[in-house]
């Protein structure tokens, strides 16, 4: 168990318009997003599950083939190895989770 303060975890860009501060437990990892408006997400895939959680902004996520338009308060559940990609298309603030722990992000 651990009581983790966000704020003193440093954010990092992933790619051009995609910060994140990480936090792994032992089968998981939460990616707290901040993203800028007009950032693209390349399409990829990987075998961890995935819970995509729009907390503020609206983020187009395309999933398979399949756009989709998420808002606040919209939840999108990823399945392993789905082709997905993603565009904001204004500032967001996106929670992601992953089963399990991300190893490339640690």
């Amino acid at each position: 168990m651990s009581l983790i303060n966000l704020n003193h975890i440093p954010e990092k860009q992933i790619i051009e318009g995609f910060n994140v501060r990480f936090v792994h437990s032992k089968n998981m990892t939460i990616a707290y997003w901040n993203i800028e408006a007009g950032a693209f997400l390349p399409e990829h895939s990987h075998h961890n599950e995935q819970i995509c959680s729009v907390i503020e902004g609206e983020l187009e996520l395309i999933v398979e083939g399949e756009r989709n338009l998420m808002k606040a308060g919209y939840v999108f559940t990823i399945p392993s190895n789905a082709i997905h990609s993603g565009k904001a298309i204004s500032k967001c603030k996106v929670i992601d989770t992953f089963y399990p722990v991300r190893e490339d992000y640690k």
